[in-house]
């Protein structure tokens, strides 16, 4: 099944965040054999060339490393896949308090918004 994509934004950034959210949650660990560019490209339903492009960004960033032997794998580098986590995280928070301003939310009423779901096990 094709992964979900739309237009807002270029398709090699849409995976690259979808595989780097896919490393810093755990779903390929450290040191994991990353799937070739064609599998993953036929997972995404997406062409090969937009997925090479993608998995240079995540060597760029440091989440994945290439050997010409073995393929792609995920860094073993914790601190660096924490780092990418914290960045991905403050993204998240950041667009969160953009939309609540818009509703015309001020930050301590979004941020209590926010601590009443988390009670309520939303």
């Amino acid at each position: 099944m094709a992964w979900i994509l739309n237009d807002d934004k270029p398709i090699y950034l849409q995976l690259v965040e979808r595989l780097s959210k896919q490393i810093v949650a755990g779903s390929y660990q450290p040191g994991d054999k990353i799937p070739s560019v064609r599998d993953l490209a036929a997972q995404a339903g997406v062409n090969p060339n937009t997925m090479q492009r993608a998995l240079t960004e995540l060597e760029r960033s440091g989440l994945i490393n290439t050997n010409r032997t073995s393929g792609r794998s995920v860094s073993e580098d914790a601190q660096q896949i924490q780092s990418v986590r914290e960045g991905l995280a403050k993204e998240l928070v950041s667009q969160f308090l953009k939309e609540m301003s818009e509703l015309g939310y001020a930050k301590a009423e979004a941020i209590d918004l926010l601590t009443k779901a988390v009670k309520e096990g939303m």
